[in-house]
């Protein structure tokens, strides 16, 4: 199974996207801070970026240079989301290490299709030998197997330990 960093500061270009990738099957792993994304590369350890162009703290740009820049990291694709109010050139991202750009709000199949793609040439970049080789019990894999389990029960977690404080306070009256 795929899985995909997905990084911008949206709530609502997040929940379509992750509908649109989850629907496929595809783990995604959402963030909204630029460098968040890059504290997340190591336990997540994605097989494609989507970024925003513009994000808190470090932008699209930003993460794609460092991913370009890193030999663990250099065989992510990188596909830029910008706004339609978006001002950037596009060729600057290009050369910042963007594989596709997109518009948003996204359109399904546009998304899909750049993802399948660019995940296709990944997978064969792999197995031509010239990508990162992953052990079937990495430590990496089993820190983000770890990490996405905590990411889902997170919610759940937060609100039984509420109600039980909540109830603990009530008692003590």
């Amino acid at each position: 199974m795929s899985r995909i960093l997905l990084a911008d500061d949206s709530p609502q270009a997040l929940r379509l996207a992750e509908q649109i990738l989850k629907s496929q099957g595809i783990e995604v792993v959402s963030v909204t801070d630029g460098a968040v994304a890059l504290r997340r590369l190591v336990d997540v350890h994605p097989d494609l970026l989507i970024t925003d162009v513009y994000l808190p703290t470090k932008s699209g740009f930003d993460l794609a240079r460092y991913l370009r820049s890193q030999p663990e990291y250099r065989h992510i694709p990188v596909i830029f989301a910008a706004a339609p109010a978006d001002e950037f050139n596009e060729q600057d991202a290009l050369n910042a290490g963007a594989d596709v750009i997109l518009r948003k709000p996204f359109e399904a199949s546009a998304l899909l299709g750049a993802v399948q793609r660019l995940l296709e040439r990944s997978a064969q970049t792999e197995k031509n030998g010239s990508g990162p080789a992953k052990s079937a019990f990495d430590r990496n894999s089993i820190r983000a197997a770890v990490t996405l389990a905590l990411d889902s029960a997170m919610p759940t977690m937060i609100e039984e330990l509420t109600e039980r404080v909540v109830l603990a306070l009530s008692q003590q009256r």
